[in-house]
């Protein structure tokens, strides 16, 4: 078996940058430890997983409001029940959706009769206030996609996951998963810089103009790359996230929860603390500080930085001032698009050919759960 890998390092998306002593993780990811594919192909207790408080800090009106996760933090069911994010009958729909996610299998999620997930948070009633303050932000943060326009299936799969267990880091940053996973492959499996160009019967062609044999070929590359190797039309949507990691003194807030911007204002879409996690995100004494913006601004690094640090100001003070930007990642094709109709990722053949298998999110569903599931 060998492993052809484009890039000089594994792990495609999933990679943690080591830069000046501090980790940075390649864009603001998570693993749900709800996955079933996770918890069957990874050894998740040798990942050192740290997670983050069940809920959120949503930022609006001026101020911080906490809406917690009840039925994993009880003690913090009467604040998030008499928070202004929304009115109690949307606690009441919340809890609703809970349970019917939680008691329906994967395969009856993805029968489920297809919309948005905007539409369907209107069919079960939610109120604008939840949706603005609560819904659009956070799942923002997972799919890209403000307007909410993804699919039904793919939106009721993630609050699954996201009920069903924690939302977790590796202590030593994302790329952890893929260095388990390339750790169970014999030794001499993986050549990486083998830019793949081309494919044939039963072969491969390098951009070196190398040809590679195999009596099974299984590409698992990204849409884009899947398309283009494919020769399959058209190209595949995608949508694009932007992270700017920044080194503090001190963190902004006081435990490791996701703050959510729901203002309706300012490039920032979320923020979080890694170094609240695990300590080995960074060098002793300082904290990484990770700001997530939606799809690609037009404006240059130095232009979206200082409107990021407008933002943070007004909501931390004088003190953003002392931050220290480090890196930031533009991510074009973070992920695809999602929209309906997204089918039942179960029941997709990979096989193309009696040579070829095709894996990944190319004409599938993204996630950490379908990629290790497709592969």
């Amino acid at each position: 078996m060998r492993l052809l890998e484009a890039a000089e390092t594994i792990g495609g998306r999933i990679r943690t940058e080591l830069y000046q002593g501090y980790r940075l993780d390649r864009g603001f990811q998570v693993l749900q430890t709800a996955y079933p594919e996770a918890r069957s192909a990874l050894d998740l207790s040798a990942l050192d997983l740290r997670a983050f408080v069940p809920g959120a800090l949503i930022r609006f009106e001026g101020r911080f409001h906490r809406i917690a996760d009840p039925w994993r933090q009880p003690l913090t069911a009467l604040g998030t029940l008499f928070s202004p994010v929304g009115t109690l009958a949307d606690k009441w729909r919340m809890a609703l959706l809970r349970r019917q996610v939680m008691s329906a299998s994967i395969d009856q999620i993805y029968a489920r009769p297809e919309t948005t997930a905007d539409a369907r948070l209107r069919e079960l009633g939610f109120s604008d206030a939840i949706v603005d303050r609560f819904f659009r932000p956070f799942l923002a943060g997972v799919f890209f996609d403000p307007a909410l326009s993804v699919s039904s299936r793919a939106f009721e799969f993630c609050f699954r996951a996201f009920a069903a267990g924690d939302t977790a880091v590796p202590a030593t940053g994302m790329s952890a998963i893929p260095a388990q996973l390339l750790a169970a492959l014999p030794a001499d499996t993986l050549r990486t810089g083998a830019r793949v160009t081309g494919l044939g019967d039963g072969s491969v062609t390098l951009e070196t103009g190398e040809r590679v044999s195999a009596k099974a070929i299984v590409l698992a590359t990204d849409g884009v790359a899947t398309t283009r190797l494919l020769g399959d039309k058209p190209v595949p949507g995608t949508r694009g996230t932007t992270c700017l990691y920044f080194a503090a003194a001190a963190p902004p807030i006081d435990e490791p929860i996701l703050v959510l911007n729901a203002t309706g204002h300012g490039p920032v879409s979320s923020l979080v603390v890694p170094t609240l996690l695990s300590r080995d995100y960074a060098p002793a004494g300082d904290s990484l500080i990770a700001i997530n913006v939606i799809g690609i601004p037009s404006d240059d690094d130095a232009l979206l930085e200082a409107a990021v640090r407008a933002q943070m100001r007004g909501w931390f003070g004088a003190v953003v001032d002392g931050w220290r930007h480090l890196k930031t990642f533009r991510i074009p094709d973070a992920l695809p698009l999602q929209t309906p109709p997204v089918e039942n990722p179960r029941y997709r053949d990979p096989r193309r050919a009696g040579w070829l298998y095709v894996c990944g999110e190319y004409c599938n569903a993204p996630t950490i759960n379908w990629a290790l599931y497709s592969g």
